[in-house]
């Protein structure tokens, strides 16, 4: 059996993916309280480790784990990226220290996995003109490791949603004649609203003012608000009727026949709004797990709020599984 630890693990949408295609997590490591009763709850087998990464890391990791250096398959997760400083432009770890991305730095370090998945937004190319990115690569480079990088769009590989991450995979130099890796091959059929929004769940939700509801009803599935009386439109946008720009996400309604827009951690913000095609609301959870590729009986624990938050910063199942299915050949050879 491959074994894996994950690193800044939220609700497991990264760890299930990984878990189905095949590895045996060791362990996860996540700060949020509510996102770990989420793992423990779903997977009670899992050794779920809620603390702050920054005392794990200082750890003997070995001893910790009980595993050896160089024996790991594959370390895993996408560190939230602050700016680093570039005093000195070393381009190495010391760069990154007192960013969360050191302690997954740190990690590569003392355990030496054979493989990693480093998964982020797409922004974090430009990040700073590109330097954020460019120190991680020198990180991951020195650390020992042969890089492929690409961004992928979700909605390629079943997820019925537009998102693209920035996925990073590393092999250990040692072990770069033995394994290659392949980024998986994009699906002919992608999913629409219409395929993950019939029979849902029962869910928890968060609905709509009374006076934005009734805007909401005027606006056309796949509309905005060009689509509804400009006064009306106006008085609702206020400040942002005088921006420059399309502006269309505000008052967006989704349709049926296309896919959801970018699942976001909050159930309405007005610049970025995702109304349900049919109904004159916010997609409860339950829906927007559905578009993250969630099966249905992955549980959400903590209040509302938190439960959006942990379903909006996931990573979408059927994304991780396509790119973990091909680390799990790549290892196997």
């Amino acid at each position: 059996m491959l074994n894996t630890i994950e690193l800044f693990a939220g609700a497991g949408g990264l760890a299930l993916g990984v878990e189905r295609a095949g590895f045996n997590t060791i362990g996860l490591i996540e700060f949020d309280r509510s996102a770990c009763d989420t793992l423990e709850k779903n997977r009670p087998n899992w050794r779920v480790i809620c603390d702050d990464i920054a005392n794990i890391s200082k750890l003997d990791l070995e001893e910790y784990f009980g595993i050896k250096k160089g024996e790991l398959d594959l370390l895993s997760g996408g560190a939230p990226c602050q700016a680093f400083s570039y005093a000195g432009k070393r381009l190495g770890l010391e760069d990154a220290r007192g960013t969360l991305f050191y302690h997954y730095a740190v990690f590569l370090e003392k355990l030496q996995p054979k493989m990693f998945l480093f998964e982020n937004v797409r922004g974090l190319l430009t990040h700073d003109g590109g330097k954020t990115y460019k120190t991680i690569l020198e990180i991951f480079t020195n650390a020992g490791y042969t890089i492929e990088k690409k961004v992928l769009n979700a909605w390629d590989y079943g997820v019925a949603q537009k998102r693209e991450r920035l996925i990073t995979i590393g092999i250990r130099n040692d072990l770069t004649d033995k394994i290659k890796y392949e980024f998986p091959k994009e699906h002919e059929y992608k999913p629409l609203l219409r395929d993950v929004l019939k029979d849902v769940p029962e869910s928890v939700g968060v609905p709509y003012g009374e006076s934005k509801r009734k805007l909401f009803e005027l606006v056309p599935p796949g509309g905005y608000w060009r689509d509804i009386d400009p006064k009306l439109a106006k008085e609702y946008m206020k400040s942002c009727w005088e921006m420059e720009g399309g502006r269309t996400g505000i008052l967006r309604r989704m349709s049926m026949d296309e896919p959801s827009l970018t699942v976001l951690t909050s159930p309405s913000q007005k610049q970025t709004e995702r109304c349900h095609p049919l109904e004159a609301r916010p997609f409860n959870v339950r829906e927007n797990a559905r578009c993250q590729s969630f099966p249905d009986e992955w549980e959400f624990c903590g209040t509302v709020m938190s439960q959006y938050k942990q379903v909006g910063n996931a990573v979408p199942v059927n994304l991780a599984y396509e790119v973990a299915i091909k680390i799990k050949e790549a290892l196997e050879g």
